[in-house]
């Protein structure tokens, strides 16, 4: 047995890049759109999946107070995102807003999200 048969990286074996993390679930749809609805100013970032995490979004309010939810893919949270007239960027080409490093900054020891 190959390192790659042994760790499970062998691409015949897999249908999406993900491999470590959960999939995505109804209530983390629910989590984004609970916060959205309670918080002024929100708009979605949408993070692109990786080795270890499926697609992700951040939802980041005006005052910069942030949460992230396993999304399932780019087309779900923009559905979200236009079902709630609220903007999704995609996180690689504008970035993470400054006033959510902000925000975890002045909050560092009280992070319960």
């Amino acid at each position: 047995m190959g390192w790659r048969d042994r760790f499970g990286l062998r691409k015949a074996n897999r249908n999406s890049k993900a491999r470590f993390d959960r999939h995505s679930e109804d209530s983390d749809m629910k989590a984004l759109k609970e916060f959205a609805e309670s918080r002024v100013g929100v708009e979605f970032f949408v993070e692109p999946e990786t080795f270890a995490t499926q697609t992700t979004a951040v939802a980041v309010a005006t005052d910069g107070e942030w949460t992230r939810r396993r999304c399932g893919s780019p087309e779900a949270i923009r559905k979200l995102a236009k079902k709630l007239a609220l903007p999704a960027y995609d996180v690689q080409i504008v970035g993470y807003p400054q006033r959510m490093r902000d925000w975890s900054a002045r909050n560092k020891g009280d992070r319960t999200l």
